[in-house]
């Protein structure tokens, strides 16, 4: 997904402080990113990007989407792919509430060719010992800014299969002991 010309434009030559931020969940969808910063964030879109040296995990259990939320955690032979905003710092408080439980972190990641340092991307300060599943609106909004933002097909695959099978292990009932 590209920004149009106009709001590339605009969000390049503003006079206001910016910063960057790199969103690998639900703020990849840039519908549901607006829902919490009250503001369009597709002019604020720079493209996909790749974080190199972390993978995904749902390491969090989020009361308020009553489900398991992504995190990441560093594995130096992974990758996650995400997308790529340079925000107005304006909205940097409001990105801060909505990242409850969550806390900064200054990563580089690799945009259109280019490489980006110091951008800002959100870890979970108290990661769980297993994962949780996503529930079914979280998993469908992540995987729709995966797929229109553009992400690589193979990664929204694995994506999509690996917030499946969560999803698979947490419904199915518990086993039984046989006793012989």
């Amino acid at each position: 997904m590209q920004p149009s010309a106009k709001g590339s434009q605009l969000a390049a030559h503003s006079p206001e402080p910016m910063f960057y931020y790199f969103a690998y969940g639900s703020c990849m969808c840039p519908v549901d990113l607006k829902r919490s910063l009250d503001e369009n964030t597709h002019d604020y879109v720079v493209g996909t990007a790749t974080l190199r040296g972390y993978r995904l995990g749902f390491f969090r259990r989020s009361q308020r989407r009553n489900c398991g939320v992504l995190d990441i955690v560093r594995d130096s032979g992974s990758v996650v792919e995400g997308v790529l905003y340079r925000l107005p710092m304006r909205l940097s408080d409001r990105l801060d509430e909505r990242e409850e439980g969550y806390s900064h972190e200054a990563i580089e990641v690799h945009s259109q060719g280019q490489r980006f340092v110091n951008v800002r991307t959100y870890t979970v300060i108290e990661k769980l010992s297993e994962e949780h599943a996503p529930n079914d609106w979280y998993f469908s909004v992540v995987l729709r800014g995966a797929v229109t933002c553009g992400l690589p097909e193979q990664y929204c695959w694995n994506l999509f299969h690996h917030m499946h099978q969560l999803q698979q292990r947490d419904s199915s009932p518990p086993q039984m002991l046989q006793v012989v």
